[in-house]
């Protein structure tokens, strides 16, 4: 009998809940209840080699806890990438509440959430994210210091959306010239799916270069009224899919790049908000890459959001987050090189440069 098992025999013999946590290798897990408020949440730290882990709170009516861990688990991941990659001292670590974000809020509830994120002693710092307001953040705050994102008027860096979508438009742009010779955007067709703050603030950068901007979400009374405002196109449903594009922008939820969407998609290029847009890492990366479109990987180009509350946790300024910000469209293009020249998918270049600085920093600490 083996003294040790081997990773792929540890993982079958552990509990399911244990084993994803394993093969994600993640630090930490936390699962908070609180009966009274009516809390379900999860917390996930992914890496704290760089830093404290730094990731949004989601609330989303998830179908099941499973399906709230495995989303929790993908998104902290993800974070740890996007600090890394964007140079910045900051692990991965995310949050979601399970429940409905337009009906079960309450201050008891995040204040008891609060409380979960403060028995952390500091190794995950909370921010907002889907289904998540500033008055939310607000309620949290009183009862952790460690949040980030919150209102300018409470010392915060305030709505970190703006930066987010500069950087998304930073790294289209790079794709841009990467796929045509040029980062202009002017006459090209942009579909965007899903307008939430970080969406419409990309439309606006959109329309304002003059791309012809067509958009779509879930929400028919916003897309109505970015429609008017912007003067855009609008998509229903699954029919975003087939239609005709230049530039897909997927700004909502993730795992929209499968098996079923990139062979009806007739884009050449896909840059968007939305975090894990690729099901599957490996497969659907290389399935984007031999169909000709070049993707620009969602870590990366949506870090604007991680580096503005970045501000709040080193005290640097907003012109210095701005220009970390703006830089995503060379790490980008630095990405596409790698990308070609090693045969690379852009999503396992930029993991790869990521991983090695984690490593690095790693190997420093150790003898330290």
């Amino acid at each position: 009998m083996k003294d040790v098992l081997d990773r792929e025999e540890l993982a079958v013999d552990m509990n399911p809940v244990i084993s994803k946590m394993f093969n994600t290798e993640h630090e930490q897990v936390v699962f908070c209840q609180d009966k009274s408020s009516g809390l379900k949440a999860i917390i996930a730290i992914h890496n704290t080699t760089l830093g404290p882990a730094l990731g949004g709170t989601r609330m989303w009516n998830y179908n099941n806890e499973l399906e709230a861990l495995n989303d929790v688990l993908r998104l902290s991941r993800g974070m740890t990438f996007k600090a890394s990659i964007s140079g910045l001292n900051l692990g991965g670590g995310k949050a979601v509440i399970i429940g409905d974000s337009y009906t079960q809020k309450s201050e008891a509830l995040f204040r008891r959430f609060g409380k979960f994120v403060e028995s952390l002693s500091g190794k995950y710092i909370t921010a907002e994210d889907v289904g998540i307001s500033p008055k939310d953040m607000e309620w949290v705050n009183m009862e952790t210091t460690h949040v980030s994102g919150l209102p300018e008027s409470l010392g915060g860096s305030g709505d970190p959306s703006p930066v987010t979508a500069y950087g998304v438009y930073m790294g289209m742009k790079a794709a841009a010239k990467e796929q045509y010779g040029s980062d202009a955007l002017e006459g090209k067709k942009v579909t965007v799916q899903g307008v939430g703050h970080v969406g419409e603030a990309l439309v606006k950068h959109l329309s304002k270069e003059g791309a012809i901007v067509t958009i779509a979400d879930i929400n028919q009374e916003r897309v109505a009224a970015i429609a008017k405002k912007y003067g855009t196109r609008v998509i229903e449903g699954d029919a975003i899919y087939d239609g005709d594009m230049d530039i897909y922008a997927p700004c909502a939820l993730g795992a929209t790049l499968n098996d079923d969407t990139i062979d009806r998609l007739k884009c050449n290029i896909v840059a968007g908000a939305a975090n894990n847009q690729l099901l599957d890492e490996k497969i659907h990366g290389r399935r984007l890459m031999e169909k000709g479109v070049v993707y620009a990987p969602d870590f990366l180009i949506n870090a604007g959001g991680l580096i503005n509350v970045y501000r709040e946790v080193e005290g640097i300024s907003e012109a210095r987050a701005m220009e970390l910000t703006e830089n995503i469209y060379h790490t980008t293009t630095d990405i596409f090189k790698k990308s070609a020249k090693e045969g690379l998918t852009p999503q396992i270049a930029a993991m790869k440069i990521a991983e090695e600085r984690i490593e690095a920093i790693a190997k420093i600490k150790s003898v330290l």
